[in-house]
């Protein structure tokens, strides 16, 4: 709790009052403050708004980003699915920023040995899995270059 808190005096010599004065705004609801013990303490913006200050501005948000990514992988069978599904959820998890969670799912259809991952999160953990699978993926140098091999 940052927020300022003055006294009866402190606020009277700030506007140049009698306590007395404060303390009748005060008792009449002009001026809200909370009793602590015998003392009033009166929170900045109490003041602020007594006096027709315009509140402390607050730093702008930062807006949110999130990309939504679709990756399709085609020649793939259920065994190669699974391992590339696996790698990019591992590598997914070891990220850990709950202020921005990255999402990723995947899907496979088997008849037309095509994957789809979908990745869902921050422009830069979403650029990160987009290197890791091209990484992976490598054109015939990859995780899948055994899969041709095989077909």
């Amino acid at each position: 709790m940052s927020e300022d808190m003055y006294s009866v005096e402190q606020v009277a010599e700030r506007l140049g009052l009698h306590p007395r004065t404060v303390r009748g705004y005060i008792r009449a609801g002009r001026l809200r403050a909370v009793r602590i013990g015998k003392q009033y303490r009166i929170a900045r913006a109490d003041l602020d708004a007594l006096t027709g200050r315009p509140p402390a501005a607050r730093p702008a948000a930062v807006p949110a980003v999130e990309v939504s990514s679709i990756v399709q992988v085609d020649g793939v069978d259920r065994a190669a699915a699974d391992r590339l599904g696996t790698l990019v959820l591992a590598g997914v998890n070891t990220v850990h920023d709950p202020a921005h969670p990255l999402r990723v799912q995947t899907v496979h259809d088997e008849e037309r040995r095509r994957m789809k991952i979908v990745i869902l999160g921050g422009a830069a953990a979403t650029a990160d899995v987009l290197h890791l699978l091209d990484a992976v993926l490598d054109g015939g140098n990859g995780l899948l270059a055994g899969e041709a091999a095989h077909a």
